[in-house]
């Protein structure tokens, strides 16, 4: 673990294509010996991941625009300045409900989801059509998708 201050300026960090969102790592689990991570994600209208949990804690700081979020049987849309938790467990979904996309600090605690989207951004690369290999991808990082109602 590296103890040294972290500093990412606007526009660094590693980018990447995950599920039809923009995935920009802010403070890898690696830097914190994986007890937390921190992301921005931007969520294009409609997109973002299926229903799904994972025993992990997940919270989300919206910075801009609007998101849906279903967590447990909550469903509600959350606009800049919103902040929403989802505990260990929880059934959860989120997705872009804006014209414009919205941007979203996605906070993970242990710092699990990190390999989930590497793997998926390398293997989820004709989009929709990979989108079937997202349950298995999942499975091998603790993450169990559920088809949604």
């Amino acid at each position: 673990m590296n103890k040294e201050p972290i500093t990412v300026k606007n526009g660094e960090g590693e980018t990447m294509p995950v599920l039809g969102t923009n995935v920009r790592f802010l403070l890898e689990a690696a830097r914190t010996g994986h007890t937390f991570s921190l992301m921005e994600v931007e969520l294009p209208k409609d997109q973002g991941p299926p229903p799904h949990d994972h025993p992990w804690d997940e919270a989300y700081y919206i910075v801009d625009g609007d998101v849906w979020f279903l967590v447990d049987d909550e469903e509600m849309t959350v606009s800049a300045g919103d902040f929403v938790y989802a505990p260990g467990g929880s059934l959860h979904s989120f997705r872009g409900a804006g014209d414009k996309p919205a941007r979203v600090l996605v906070f993970d605690a242990p710092a699990t989801a990190e390999g989930f989207f590497r793997e998926a951004a390398r293997e989820v690369v004709n989009y929709p059509d990979d989108l079937v290999k997202v349950p298995e991808i999942g499975a091998r990082h603790n993450l169990r998708f559920v088809a949604p109602n």
